[in-house]
């Protein structure tokens, strides 16, 4: 019996920050709930057609592109809005199928535990320590991006005018979360400082060109019903995708003054640093440069994402990059290629953006976090419990992988939670010259405060099953 050919999707049918993702500055995620189902439904009809498409986010994309080469000065005026549901949004529109994703269905907040967040027992329920909006029911998420704020409200308030969004409307506002890449020479750069969004994959017929080391995944694998997506999906779920949000703070004056005051003798805090995400703040790899930095090789995407952890030196020994380094525990290639594990239904593709004010002297000198920042995490995939939560739960919390490593690796130090003890969390081979020895970390530098599970529909679904005339 021969498997059946399944066709590539159309990028006028997926939502754009899915698997071609939005240029942006800016960006800001409106939280909010349905109150009037009818009235939704038939703004929502209204709304459709204004979404970006996957096809339109390409052609921005190549614009932008062009603008450049031209030799173009300023920034393109451009925005993206994309649109996607919680379960408990499909249950308030009445959409009753089992799109095939029991992690969606429970949502995010029944595994709040499993996935290290904290939070404190009372009789025998588990409630995490997150702010008040994401403890209640949250029905959807509305995206928008832009090269400026301005931009992006104006698409915002567009989008409110449209739904009626409001207190007599037909849907109401829980939150709003502004996010913006960060200034001058750390546009790219998360808050801790290190170049961020590299290893995404590619995604097949999607990326045509991928950069030397970058995987491409079945379709399947980011949409559902495409190439290797093995679940049944109901046929109106065709190309649409999980996302998984989370809103994490990061404290970074604590993070630099643990690197300064653990700097590893004759190498200095940055050293450490890259030991414990494993690349530089310049985006350099250490499996491609162990021993200092190499922002030629960062910022170059033909070679900072070419590597595989294969060295001979590298697969049994932690002398070019500590096995639980961040980005060695949430993609490990050849530590589970080796051993003949694919990896590549773990794959995601992720949009975060930073939010917050940079860091101020008062925080520099108190080594002090006094003002929030950190990342609006967001990943999507077509099975979140192959993607996200196994990557935070299975990898990122688990002491004991990679696995057949001669060493205990520990935690991942960045995102890793040992949610059986809170207090403690440990890392091994941060010292090239002393790698059994453990390093104790900080209980946290990176702070879970909310977070759900939400279904990105595709276009045509938006306009037939969600929508109304």
């Amino acid at each position: 019996m021969t498997t059946p050919v399944v066709p590539p999707a159309d990028l006028n049918n997926v939502q754009g920050d899915v698997v071609i993702g939005f240029a942006k500055k800016m960006e800001t995620a409106l939280f909010f709930q349905i109150d009037n189902v009818g009235g939704f439904r038939k703004q929502l009809g209204q709304l459709a057609p204004k979404i970006t498409t996957a096809q339109q986010a390409a052609s921005d994309r190549d614009s932008i592109k062009q603008h450049k080469q031209t030799g173009g000065t300023g920034l393109l005026k451009i925005s993206g809005l994309n649109i996607a549901f919680s379960q408990s949004g499909l249950n308030k529109l009445g959409i009753t199928d089992d799109i095939g994703d029991p992690a969606f269905k429970s949502g995010q907040l029944s595994v709040a535990q499993d996935l290290g967040d904290k939070g404190f027992n009372v009789n025998g329920t588990f409630t995490p320590d997150w702010i008040p909006a994401f403890k209640e029911a949250i029905h959807g998420i509305i995206i928008v991006s832009g090269d400026s704020q301005a931009t992006v409200d104006e698409r915002l308030n567009d989008t409110i005018r449209v739904l009626q969004l409001g207190p007599k409307g037909t849907c109401h506002e829980v939150l709003r979360l502004l996010g913006a890449v960060r200034p001058g020479d750390e546009k790219g750069h998360e808050h801790f400082g290190f170049l961020d969004g590299i290893s995404n994959p590619a995604v097949e017929q999607i990326d045509t060109k991928p950069f030397p080391g970058q995987e491409t995944v079945g379709q399947g694998i980011i949409l559902l019903g495409r190439n290797k997506d093995t679940i049944k999906r109901p046929d109106w779920a065709l190309d649409g995708s999980f996302l998984a949000f989370r809103y994490l703070f990061q404290l970074v004056p604590e993070f630099d003054d643990f690197v300064t005051r653990n700097a590893i003798p004759e190498q200095g805090p940055d050293f450490l640093g890259a030991r414990l995400v494993g690349r530089w703040k310049s985006g350099a790899p250490l499996d491609l440069a162990p021993v200092k930095d190499d922002p030629a090789l960062g910022a170059d995407p033909q070679r900072n994402n070419n590597f595989k952890y294969a060295f001979p030196e590298d697969s049994q020994t932690q002398d070019r990059c500590p096995f639980a380094a961040h980005v060695r525990k949430t993609n490990p290639r050849n530590d589970l290629e080796g051993l003949g594990i694919s990896t590549e239904s773990r794959r995601i593709i992720r949009r975060g953006i930073a939010f917050g004010p940079e860091v101020n002297k008062a925080e520099q000198q108190q080594k002090t976090t006094l003002q929030g920042r950190g990342l609006l995490f967001r990943c999507y995939q077509s099975n979140i419990a192959n993607g996200f939560q196994f990557i935070q739960e299975s990898w990122a919390n688990a002491p004991g992988f990679p696995p057949q490593k001669p060493e205990q690796p520990g935690f991942d130090a960045i995102i890793g939670q040992n949610k059986d003890d809170q207090s403690s969390r440990t890392i091994t081979g941060v010292d090239p010259k002393a790698q059994t020895t453990s390093l104790q970390l900080p209980t946290d530098w990176v702070v879970p405060k909310g977070g759900e599970y939400f279904f990105s529909p595709s276009i045509p679904a938006l306009k037939t099953k969600f929508a109304s005339a």
